[in-house]
């Protein structure tokens, strides 16, 4: 499928949906259970707030899994882009580039690319605003 600005996005739908449903699911129902165990016994509630420690573990691996993936994919855009533009200008990106802008003008051809850093850089675009003016849109089909 050709990529464009509408459906640039990439969801893994076992991890975003049916992972991340499930652990939502296991951390509410470990919380009700804690609540629920309180006026129980104490062996209820020592496994009920065992239970509750091991979904609270399992959605912060579910969350820094996924932004861990994101920062070194961040890290390779930015690099991967600041050489794109040193090699059209002999330059290295204009410092004023926040890294959410170089990101969004990596979907953009090499014909409109340098036009768009330097309208990026002087009219402060948004990530948003960059990707809507991409005429020719590079799809980047190797994103985490």
């Amino acid at each position: 499928m050709e990529q464009n600005f509408k459906n640039h996005t990439r969801f893994v739908p076992g991890f975003h949906f049916v992972l991340g449903t499930l652990v939502i699911v296991g951390l509410l129902g470990a919380s009700i259970g804690v609540f629920h165990a309180v006026n129980g016994s104490k062996l209820d509630l020592h496994n009920a707030f065992l239970l509750l420690i091991l979904f609270l573990a399992v959605a912060l691996l579910f969350w820094y899994s996924r932004n861990f993936a994101i920062k070194a994919q961040d890290r390779a855009i930015r690099a991967e882009e600041n050489l794109r533009y040193f090699s059209l200008t002999g330059k290295l990106f204009p410092a004023e580039l926040k890294m959410s802008q170089i990101i969004a003008l990596r979907f953009a051809p090499n014909e409109e690319f340098l036009g768009l850093v330097d309208r990026t850089v002087a009219e402060k675009l948004s990530p948003k605003e960059i990707k809507i003016a991409i005429k020719n849109w590079r799809g980047d089909y190797h994103r985490a």
